[in-house]
């Protein structure tokens, strides 16, 4: 369960770095449209755990690893949005977020089934 202080810092640092991703950096990943799904922040708001969704790119994974590669740039682009709300700006560890892929995957499941009707019941008197 996140405190209030590690949800608000998560929330500002989701909109910060979704900016720098869609305005400041968007050429260095070859115009991929990349959407910071969710930040969770450690409690003592030294290391944030970034969630991506990518659009517009072939090969995530080899996006996911340039981001991974100039996180130095990006943590000090999000250090200049952020240097007088926060203290310490935290870690940034980047990770894919599958979430809309593995919900499309379970209605195709689910949209396969056959269920057939619940068998009446009779009234016994």
């Amino acid at each position: 369960m996140e405190s209030k202080r590690q949800q608000k810092v998560g929330r500002l640092l989701q909109k910060d770095l979704s900016e720098i991703f869609q305005r400041d950096a968007r050429h260095l990943f070859g115009n991929a449209f990349v959407t910071v799904t969710s930040v969770r922040v450690s409690p003592d708001l030294s290391i944030a755990r970034v969630y991506l969704s990518f659009l517009a790119t072939k090969n995530k994974e080899m996006l996911l690893d340039t981001i991974k590669e100039r996180g130095k740039t990006i943590r000090q682009q999000l250090a200049d949005r952020v240097r007088h709300q926060l203290r310490i700006v935290p870690e940034l560890h980047f990770f894919m977020d599958d979430t809309a892929e593995y919900a499309a995957k379970m209605d195709a499941l689910f949209s396969g089934l056959e269920i057939p009707p619940a068998p009446a019941e009779e009234d016994e008197e």
